[in-house]
Order: C-alpha cells, then structure tokens, then sequence
C-alpha cells in the first residue's frame, strides 16, 4: 500500500508531528480473536509529512492481520519511517487489556547527526 506525502511547508525548522490513531485493530495469530490499540507516531520531519487519510487507510489494513504486537508495532514503524524519511521518529503503540496484562510496544530511529527533540509533551 502507498502511503501519501506532501512537502514540508517548514524544511528549515526541526519541530515534532505527533499522529495518534486511537482505533487501531489488529488480529492476535494464536486466538483470532481482535486486539486494539493506540498507535502514536511522532516524528519530525524533513523533506516530507505524511498524509493523514493515507495514514488512516494504511493502519485500516492490518484490521483483519494476524499479527503479533510487537511484529505490528516494527512493521508499521518501518514502513512509516522508510516512506517519510524523517529526521527523528517514534512509534508507541498503546495495547488494550486481555486477560489482566496490557502492554506498549515503542520503536525510536533517527537521522545520524540528528539533535533537534526526541519527546513530545503529549502522549495519548
């Protein structure tokens, strides 16, 4: 799936995007049965943003996936972070409860010589 760009209006700046998708859905491999998630990403970007609906369409498609949390989280990080290209990124992902255990799984890459934040004062 492709997921959309558009150029940076502010290139010259480092500042930090935070996306937050509070409806993430899943498949768990061993039950079937639906896990839920929010998926945070903040980055800062450089040449290029992402788009939101392309975003929302490409997080639409592991809805029915038998995917892992972890292997979720990296997959979905990786393949933002190779299309963007940022300067500094994070992925968190927040994992609804079941059977008493609740986890977050959290990815974190940058450019090299990258100096600029690597937080955001705001998490889901």
């Amino acid at each position: 799936m492709d997921i959309e760009t558009f150029p940076n209006p502010n290139p010259e700046r480092n500042y930090t995007i935070q996306h937050i998708q509070e409806e993430f859905t899943s498949t768990c491999p061993m039950t079937g049965h639906p896990d839920y998630a929010t998926v945070v990403f903040s980055y800062a970007p450089d040449e290029v943003c992402i788009e939101l609906k392309a975003m929302k369409l490409y997080l639409h498609s592991f809805r029915n996936k038998g995917i892992f949390f972890e292997a979720a989280t990296n997959q979905i990080f990786e393949d933002l972070f190779a299309v963007c290209k940022p300067r500094w990124a994070r992925l968190e992902t927040i994992w609804r409860g079941r059977g008493g255990i609740r986890s977050n799984v959290v990815v974190e890459d940058a450019q090299e010589g990258y100096d600029g934040p690597t937080t955001f004062p705001f998490s889901a």
